[in-house]
């Protein structure tokens, strides 16, 4: 196995590998003409998360993102409440985006993508549900723009980073310093990433034990891109697929640590044969249950959010929605969500809220279990000051 590498590469060096085909000469022609068709990418940062303080969501508001007047805000619904509040962090422009990373207990670790004048990420923790925020260490980088750029390891203070140049960056806990854990061409240079024809890192997470993971698009098909850091090397650790998806690419869209398992989405191929599937690990972490494909029929994935028991909930181009139960469960369509609708969250008593984003208002909308009509709920009035940043 090969040693992890902390290579320096300037980001000019690193964006250009990005490019670079990642599946090398042992692949036949017709395997080529696959690998150069460009994945499908996360999706957006729009989406929610359950933790121990309650469940988080993530939306974009305001008017004109060419004005500079678009406002990534966080709100809060608390374990135990059946309402919604603003809990953004004060005090760092949100224009790029936020990232948010479950550090366990009622802790959240958000990040703050750069945007205009900022060329580093800021990072701010809350240890009480919201309800108050200090500064962390910032991230001398650009983080992804990705829903899970971002981990934090359960218990011990570590957090992971996936910077837009494909870098994937690691801090001690406290410590102000970040070190390079891996990049997007050290990882494809290892036996598991030629296996897989590493084409693009697209999400970081940390194992229920503390084991960083990377993931992303592989070039050679029906191979899962998820590798594992044990022992000082990278380790293949995704799902073994079936032999249908053999002929398809593979992209992990989403990786993410849920209680006490490992939960990924999938894509399976590219265009208007693509589809999409769910994974969960269990038990020690190396066994996977795989959820049956579900053919996206040409729409596009704007939003997954995940929700307690390995429940998953995705929105799609065209205002359709998905949702999946958890292992053993099949992919079950919604009601069309309402109008506006940014992500999607498991309701307090079952069912699911629609977070509807109309400016500088949020509307809740809640389809309770057994339902098939959204009801209004709840509506928060977001305090935007337009052109503050322009």
């Amino acid at each position: 196995m090969s040693r992890l590498r902390r290579p320096a590469v300037i980001a000019l060096a690193m964006a250009a590998a990005m490019l670079a085909a990642g599946c090398g000469n042992a692949a036949p022609a017709a395997q080529r003409s696959v690998s150069r068709a460009a994945p499908p990418g996360p999706p957006s940062l729009d989406t929610s998360l359950v933790t121990a303080a309650g469940t988080w969501a993530v939306a974009l508001m305001g008017g004109s993102a060419a004005q500079h007047n678009n406002f990534w805000q966080l709100f809060a619904r608390p374990a135990g409440s059946p309402d919604w509040k603003l809990v953004t962090p004060p005090g760092v422009p949100d224009n790029g985006g936020l990232v948010v990373a479950d550090a366990g207990g009622r802790s959240l670790i958000t990040g703050f993508r750069p945007s205009q004048y900022l060329t580093y990420t800021p990072l701010t923790a809350t240890r009480d549900g919201g309800q108050a925020w200090s500064s962390a260490s910032p991230l001398d980088a650009v983080l992804a723009n990705a829903p899970d750029a971002l981990a934090a390891a359960p218990g011990r203070g570590h957090l992971l980073a996936l910077l837009t140049d494909g870098t994937a960056k690691m801090a001690a806990p406290g410590s102000a310093t970040w070190s390079t854990l891996a990049s997007r061409r050290s990882l494809a240079a290892t036996p598991p990433g030629r296996r897989c024809g590493l084409q693009n890192l697209t999400a970081a997470a940390f194992t229920p034990s503390g084991v960083p993971l990377l993931a992303g698009a592989c070039g050679h098909p029906g191979t899962a891109g998820i590798f594992a850091a044990r022992n000082g090397t990278w380790q293949a650790a995704g799902p073994a697929l079936p032999a249908t998806l053999a002929r398809q690419n593979i992209t992990v869209l989403r990786l993410t640590r849920t209680a006490n398992r490992i939960m990924v989405l999938l894509a399976a191929g590219t265009g208007p044969a693509a589809s999409l599937l769910a994974a969960w690990t269990s038990g020690s972490g190396s066994h996977w249950s795989l959820s049956p494909p579900f053919s996206l029929n040409g729409a596009k994935l704007t939003s997954a959010s995940f929700g307690p028991g390995g429940a998953a909930a995705i929105m799609l181009t065209g205002n359709r929605a998905q949702t999946i139960a958890g292992t053993g469960a099949t992919w079950r369509t919604l009601p069309a969500p309402p109008p506006g609708t940014a992500t999607l969250a498991p309701g307090p008593a079952g069912g699911f809220d629609a977070l509807a984003v109309h400016r500088t208002r949020l509307t809740i909308w809640q389809l309770a279990p057994g339902s098939r009509t959204w009801a209004t709920t709840q509506t928060i009035n977001v305090p935007i000051q337009f052109g503050s940043s322009g």
